[in-house]
């Protein structure tokens, strides 16, 4: 087994459940959340791009916080919290808000409305996102999701962030889905908590030195997940998982499954400007997530 004194454990980033007319349903997210916790994991990931964090406004964000908040969550304990903004003014309030409530963590992604943005101009802008949280700032997440947001985060500028804001910077969520930036960013920061946001390069990572995951496997998939982080051994159906989601849309995959696993069909529900799968979709990403359960791991 791996051991760690920085072991960040398995956090789910957690779908957001939505009604027919598209509004969140927070009981069925209370619900999920719980069952999520139950399952193993260390806690859940609010508002992440497997959550379509960009699609909730910030009236929506607080009402999910709010109800965690009234069902006694342990923040400081079960929950992290993404910002989604390019504006610093709005970064600043979404964490001041996961602050006030003592989330465990802030995970900030970078702005991502202009791209080709310069390191130099990108490290200006964290600059200002802390220099608006002064004191309240502590446990920051940076999220490299250049898939996504077409603005990376170079390794350079994370060495930079780190050292300009010590008390600030925590770690880096790694979602590049790049195996050799994984092992590069692992050798030039140990000393920050690395998360794999690629379910199927976690494993390397853990044995070099990964502190754990924030994946939206976790949704559907915890013990398979657990298992890799606490031994750091490959596990085949996480590979094939993964795999199977993400020849379809991987957001709506989830939530596919998710349905099925509950029975209640409007987990399938995705928020425009995203689709559900259609019903041979739904059918196939079912179909085989069951066949890779049920094979030999």
């Amino acid at each position: 087994m791996l051991t760690s004194a920085r072991r960040f454990g398995l956090s789910a980033a957690i779908s957001t459940p939505f009604n027919a007319d598209f509004t969140p349903d927070h009981a069925r997210l209370l619900a999920h959340a719980r069952k999520i916790i139950d399952g193993g994991c260390d806690s859940i990931t609010l508002f992440g791009t497997t959550g379509e964090g960009a699609s909730l406004s910030d009236d929506e964000r607080r009402a999910a916080l709010n109800l965690f908040r009234r069902s006694g969550y342990d923040f400081r304990k079960n929950v992290i919290v993404t910002t989604v903004a390019s504006a610093v003014g709005d970064v600043v309030a979404q964490a001041r808000e996961a602050y006030e409530l003592s989330a465990r963590a802030v995970m900030i992604t970078p702005p991502f409305y202009f791209k080709a943005v310069a390191d130099e101009a990108l490290f200006a802008w964290y600059a200002a996102v802390f220099k608006g949280l002064g004191a309240a700032a502590r446990d920051v997440i940076v999220y490299h999701l250049p898939s996504v947001t077409q603005t990376p985060l170079s390794i350079a500028l994370i060495g930079r962030l780190k050292t300009e804001f010590p008390h600030a910077i925590l770690g880096v969520k790694d979602s590049s889905g790049d195996a050799d930036h994984t092992r590069r960013l692992l050798e030039a920061h140990r000393d920050l908590v690395i998360l794999v946001g690629d379910e199927r390069q976690l494993g390397a990572a853990m044995r070099n030195g990964a502190c754990g995951a924030i994946c939206g496997l976790a949704n559907i998939a915890p013990a398979l997940m657990l298992r890799l982080i606490h031994s750091g051994e490959e596990q085949t159906q996480v590979h094939d998982i993964v795999n199977a989601l993400v020849s379809l849309p991987v957001m709506a995959a989830v939530k596919a499954v998710i349905a099925h696993q509950t029975g209640h069909a409007g987990w399938a529900v995705m928020r425009p400007p995203l689709s559900p799968l259609d019903s041979a979709q739904k059918k196939r990403i079912v179909s085989a997530y069951e066949a890779i359960l049920m094979a030999p791991a």
